[in-house]
């Protein structure tokens, strides 16, 4: 199958500052370009998405990789995601405090391992086994998001952020993309630091299959951002992409599930979906969601969608 590629990224949903606009656009544009690279040369969907978040996680403009938020114990710990469209193959990490580009991790569970899901020190010693090196925690983590840690110890902040319950949300989280190749295979991928001052071993949504992410060639390749927990109690990324494959539209889908996140659980985030027709959607109920997209002869890039 000949088809037209596109790639779909976004750089997390939230009340992104004013002073931060700018760097969240630039970064998720430079995301795009990379995996685009990909893509223009015939490369796979897995690929693209692969190559367009490890740009994420190495800018540090982004809660994935190095300059993520720390956790509860000041250290940083990682999740991430990728799934194959064509055959439903998909790898994740969780709790990964050794790695600059889980999601490279992620895509060798996926390709290289008959199992899903690694965590921790299992997860690092595979990815280690695999020919990825481990780097020290320390080297994830950076000034700025020391203070921010050690100011909210100082507001006693709450393990499940209360800037979530409304739209002044004051944290960012979460990178993700979803491609389309020219074999008319979708993929899609995503990559979390989590949120600020979150319990040692908290797991949210975006490393977790149907949750986070998710990708099929019958369907949609989705990928979400935002509070974790309710997302996962709704399986949202799987709820979309059941939709598309009712026969609804990528655009009409990404609305209705931030709708449905919002009036079932009071829940805010933002979700990006592709087809294998190309269509793609996007919506968000935060202030800002950082996004770009790129297909031949054509791109754009945000950090507001209209009408969200």
């Amino acid at each position: 199958m000949n088809a037209s590629p596109v790639l779909l990224v976004h750089g997390g949903a939230w009340a992104i500052p004013d002073d931060a606009v700018e760097a969240h656009e630039r970064g998720v544009r430079a995301a795009a370009e990379t995996g685009w690279r990909v893509l223009e040369k015939g490369g796979s969907a897995l690929d693209a998405v692969e190559e367009a978040i490890v740009a994420m996680e190495d800018d540090e403009t982004f809660d994935a990789g190095r300059g993520s938020f720390l956790n509860e114990d000041g250290r940083v710990q990682l999740d991430a995601l990728m799934m194959d469209g064509a055959t439903l193959q998909a790898g994740g990490v969780g709790c990964v405090e050794r790695l600059m580009n889980p999601i490279r991790a992620a895509r060798k569970v996926l390709s290289d391992s008959p199992h899903i899901y690694f965590v921790g020190e299992g997860a690092e010693r595979f990815a280690e086994e695999h020919g990825i090196a481990l780097c020290a925690n320390e080297e994830l983590i950076i000034e700025r998001e020391l203070v921010r840690w050690k100011d909210a110890k100082k507001q006693q902040f709450l393990k499940v952020p209360s800037e979530f319950a409304g739209p002044g949300m004051d944290t960012h989280d979460t990178v993700g993309a979803v491609a389309l190749d020219a074999q008319g295979n979708i993929a899609a991928g995503t990559s979390t630091g989590g949120t600020l001052n979150k319990a040692a071993g908290r797991v949210g949504d975006s490393s977790l299959i149907g949750c986070g992410g998710y990708a099929d060639n019958l369907s949609a390749a989705v990928s979400v951002t935002g509070w974790g927990e309710p997302m996962m109690k709704l399986v949202l990324s799987k709820w979309a992409a059941d939709r598309v494959e009712m026969g609804d539209a990528p655009q009409t889908v990404a609305t209705a599930a931030i709708e449905r996140l919002y009036t079932r659980l009071n829940g805010h985030g933002g979700i990006i979906l592709l087809d294998s027709k190309g269509r793609i959607g996007l919506a968000h109920n935060t202030p800002r969601m950082a996004w770009a997209w790129k297909r031949p002869n054509a791109q754009e890039s945000g950090v507001v969608v209209a009408g969200s």
